[in-house]
């Protein structure tokens, strides 16, 4: 039977009869409501093209794009809202180069933008006074202006309506069931699924989307938790980093982690780790911090002030008093606006809302310790917010500051303004067909089978907060190295191995490395990746074949037709602020070694400030004449001769006199390289002289800084071959 018809049926019932029918109206209302409200069991004997576990944004995208290509799809999910982080408090969108985003996840963005064009929808602030940000116009391909911030209801709204258009049904408060047998398998491919109320839900193809990739799991596929070792995958930024401070996420000042200062024995702060925090380049198995995107308001018609939480234990931020007395001051530079006068809110700082080392066990938890680290995040942030607008030991100018905000009482009704999802920014990650690496982020190498694109900058926040050799409190974990340009992702990372299972498909807790995965996590690729494991789907059923064996070329022509991005074309490509003057190595003639590949010692930073230059940037030395800091570039190279050249990007205050040692077949040799001339080869590369290089050999080009005038810089070594004549 129907649900309208129940719904007739029980409209019936509540007309049948006088008042001595009353209870039987009641209990026959009362039974057709709960077979309304509860339908799952109809479920049980139905088989579906698509099954999706999960109700993240992917979801919405893998549902909407099955029903485009005709297929029957369900929606199975734990939560009680639609969206996951894009409708639970991320609302200034993670977006890196807009021009990338494609397909449903554009569509999404043109449906914010509409949503807005209406002034009642502007209840707290005008339109005209929130102005133009976070926003686009329409690209050459006349998609429409697109909006990437938000207020999370109108995120909700738009993916409920969505599902609403489609007709997709959605079965809400269902937890899979990760026991022995809660999953049942055949011939390598998954058949059914049952959840802990006993309900099975049978289909053609599966599709996993949860963040923590349940699904995936309990069906037997390979997966990671924590960091591989920088050697697995040859990355410079996995692994413990001991050391890399990229954001503004430490601790700037030295502080003091003991109660009582300089002594020790007292014992640690809270909040402080007392386990060594490992060498650079180690793996682990910590996972980066979790926090809640709150979403807040200053408007006192709308405002909740910040609340006691339950536990609330005011000694537990003491290291936070100890950041402030530094003279810190920026907790507000991630209050992102919002239109309707509402923030973003996010960690930003050494002690912030991160709930650094809370969350190592939460991954592979089972469902009452996930509920109890949640709840502990919770208390933790709700009680921070409390203190720094309450507690008379915060200074004055913080407590008055941030008393004049709270939570939205018309977001997140059924929990009080608080968010419904916490930021689960990583957890298990699929060994598949492909693993997406550092290497394909950077664009140095060559990504197969595109289905979408990424372009956030490789991002990690702290994963430990730990005490250094010196006595002093550090953060460790958070990194932030730009990408180039955007990079392909392949479809093999959204796929298991074929020995492993034939029909599912999972877009969110993709087959990557940490790093690599902290800059394909956001919301925006999260959809794009769902739309195309749909399509892969769909055409996998009507091929009735494996998804790994799939022609990429099919796949790839029905990702274009509507509307997905795979390839960049710089020259063709509209411009964007995040756009660099850069080049890829790998695109340049001849052996060409980055600094990313370069060993270094001695203090170096990280810059992009001047252009043009190779990959991502370039490193100089902060114009320290130090005696031991040195860059060196090694390449293998086929015996012949060599024309070396070093790359760098010109500025007026660059060092006159670079020592450069280079190394070849008949011994050193050494060059003094002037960086106020500017490099006239490819407007990146100045020669330092032809050399012969035996087969195999160690080639080698060391820049010192000892001695130099001014700031020494380090972009890039090339070898090129000498052609005979």
């Amino acid at each position: 039977m129907k649900l309208p018809e129940l719904a007739s049926m029980r409209m019936a019932f509540q007309q049948f009869g006088g008042p001595a029918f009353r209870p039987l109206r009641w209990a026959m209302g009362t039974w057709l409501a709960l077979a309304i409200l509860s339908p799952a069991r109809a479920d049980d004997a139905a088989q579906y093209d698509v099954v999706i576990y999960g109700g993240t944004s992917a979801a919405i995208t893998t549902a909407v794009q099955s029903r485009q290509m005709g297929k029957s799809v369900i929606i199975v999910c734990p939560e009680t809202h639609l969206g996951g982080l894009t409708s639970g408090g991320l609302g200034w969108t993670d977006s890196g180069n807009k021009n990338a985003i494609g397909g449903l996840s554009r569509q999404f963005y043109h449906r914010v933008w509409q949503h807005y064009q209406q002034p009642q929808n502007w209840r707290w602030e005008s339109q005209s006074k929130f102005g133009g940000r976070n926003q686009s116009g329409p690209r050459q391909a006349g998609d429409g202006s697109t909006m990437w911030v938000f207020e999370p209801h109108v995120a909700e709204q738009i993916f409920d309506n969505w599902m609403a258009e489609h007709k997709v049904p959605v079965r809400r408060n269902q937890w899979l069931d990760r026991s022995d047998g809660g999953v049942t398998i055949n011939n390598g491919r998954i058949e059914s699924f049952r959840t802990t109320d006993g309900h099975v839900y049978r289909g053609k193809m599966f599709v996993d989307v949860t963040y923590e990739g349940d699904l995936m799991a309990a069906a037997g596929v390979d997966y990671h938790v924590g960091r591989e070792a920088s050697s697995v995958y040859d990355e410079s930024y996995n692994g413990v980093q001991v050391g890399v401070l990229h954001h503004a996420h430490h601790f700037k000042q030295p502080v003091d982690p003991y109660v009582t200062p300089g002594d020790p024995s007292s014992g640690l702060l809270p909040l402080i780790s007392g386990d060594p925090p490992g060498k650079r380049g180690e793996a682990d198995d910590r996972v980066q911090a979790y926090c809640f995107r709150m979403c807040l308001t200053n408007v006192d018609d709308n405002r909740i002030p910040f609340a006691k939480p339950a536990g609330y234990d005011a000694d537990e931020y003491a290291l936070l008093l100890r950041v402030f007395d530094t003279g810190w001051r920026d907790m507000f530079q991630k209050f992102d606006p919002m239109p309707n006068r509402k923030t973003d809110t996010n960690n930003h700082g050494p002690v912030s809302t991160d709930y650094i080392g809370a969350n190592y066990d939460y991954p592979e938890a089972d469902y009452e310790r996930r509920k109890e680290i949640i709840a502990d995040h919770e208390r933790y942030q709700k009680g921070l917010m409390y203190f720094m607008a309450n507690d008379d030991r915060v200074p004055e100018d913080v407590r008055t500051a941030m008393s004049k905000w709270g939570l939205p009482k018309d977001e997140f009704p059924d929990t009080g303004g608080w968010p419904h999802q916490l930021y689960i920014r990583e957890a298990r990650r699929m060994i598949g067909h492909y693993v997406m690496t550092q290497q394909d982020c950077l664009d140095q190498k060559e990504t197969p089978s595109s289905i979408g694109m990424g372009s956030y900058t490789l991002d990690s926040h702290n994963t430990q907060r730990y005490v250094k050799p010196d006595g002093f409190v550090q953060n460790e974990g958070d990194i932030g190295v730009h990408t180039p340009r955007p990079y392909r992702i392949s479809y093999g990372s959204i796929v298991p191995k074929k020995s492993q299972c034939q029909n599912l498909l999972v877009p969110v807790c993709v087959s990557s490395s940490h790093i690599a995965f902290g800059s394909i996590r956001m919301e925006p690729v999260f959809m794009i990746l769902g739309q195309s494991a749909a399509t892969a789907a769909c055409l996998s059923i009507d091929q009735d074949i494996a998804v790994q064996d799939l022609d990429y070329a099919a796949l790839r022509d029905q990702l274009i037709s509507d509307g997905q991005v795979l390839q960049w074309d710089r020259a063709a490509a509209p411009k964007s602020k995040r756009d660099h003057d850069s080049f890829s190595s790998r695109q340049l003639e001849g052996t060409v070694v980055d600094d990313m590949n370069a060993k270094f010692s001695g203090l170096w930073n990280q810059s992009m400030a001047n252009q043009p230059f190779v990959d991502i940037g370039y490193h100089h030395n902060r114009a320290e004449p130090d005696a031991d800091a040195s860059a060196t570039f090694t390449a293998k190279l086929a015996a012949g001769r060599y024309r070396v050249q070093l790359a760098y990007p010109v500025n007026s205050n660059r060092a006159t006199n670079v020592p450069v040692t280079i190394k070849h077949a008949d011994g050193e040799t050494k060059v003094v390289v002037n960086q106020r001339t500017a490099p006239t080869v490819d407007r990146l590369f100045v020669d330092l002289g032809q050399y012969t290089f035996g087969a195999g050999g160690d080639a080698s080009v060391r820049v010192q800084t000892a001695g130099t005038d001014g700031y020494v810089v380090v972009d890039a070594v090339r070898w090129l071959p000498v052609k005979n004549d």
